[in-house]
């Protein structure tokens, strides 16, 4: 069964803290992404990891493969366990986020993170994926912009539910698929066009599920991850 990443993309102290306590003592991982770190720093996620919680640092990296190996170092020293970088960078640029990030774990005594490689954006559909210069469908794409993480050295990368079982077919077994665009049925899609339920992700041989509003958004944010939860093992 694959694990579930909770996105907490939050901005307010308040907010933040509500989300980790109503969260408390389940088996979920947290991810904290752009708007998060942009509000509180890289230091999060060393705080998230104290509150017990596994940490996927969803920093994006892209640029030249000497920045990024540079900004791995960074997120490295963090303890998150996962972080992710745009295969778009290229084959270099993913090997130095894999090479530059465990050299710096190791240096520390911490362990080594994994790496995955976003391919398309889950808010992508095939009308946008062509406007942005992606040759074939979002499926096509995704594939081939795996096929550079993996020679890049990657442990796998983030695409949706619809790719996962290519990828896996594509680039092995135990090429980790980390699958976002996650809502339960019935539940609002919001700016994702490419979505799946709980269900459907595992059924898809996703390894990692990330679902963010239908839990940050409920009523009882700790419920709904556990009605989540219950999904996945039915």
């Amino acid at each position: 069964m694959p694990e579930l990443i909770v996105a907490a993309d939050v901005r307010e102290e308040k907010k933040l803290e509500e989300l980790l306590f109503a969260l408390a003592g389940q088996p979920v991982w947290i991810k904290l992404g752009l708007e998060a770190l942009s509000a509180f720093g890289l230091g999060l996620v060393e705080r998230v990891r104290g509150r017990g919680f596994r940490v996927f640092a969803d920093v994006k990296l892209h640029d030249i493969p000497n920045t990024v190996g540079a900004a791995s170092r960074l997120v490295a020293r963090t303890g998150a366990a996962l972080f992710n970088v745009h295969c778009s960078g290229g084959k270099a640029m993913c090997a130095a986020a894999r090479a530059e990030s465990a050299e710096e774990a190791g240096r520390l005594g911490l362990p080594k993170p994994l790496v995955v490689g976003v391919t398309v954006l889950t808010s992508l559909g095939p009308e946008d994926v062509a406007a942005v210069g992606f040759s074939g469908t979002p499926r096509d794409a995704a594939l081939r912009l795996a096929r550079v993480g993996k020679d890049g050295g990657l442990d796998g990368v983030v695409c949706s539910v619809q790719e996962a079982a290519a990828v896996k077919q594509a680039c092995g077994p135990a090429f980790l698929a980390v699958c976002p665009g996650i809502r339960p049925a019935g539940a609002d899609a919001g700016d994702q066009k490419r979505i799946a339920t709980p269900r459907g992700a595992v059924e898809a041989g996703a390894d990692f599920i990330v679902v963010g509003r239908p839990i940050t958004g409920a009523d009882e944010p700790g419920a709904a991850c556990a009605a989540i939860l219950e999904e996945m093992k039915r």
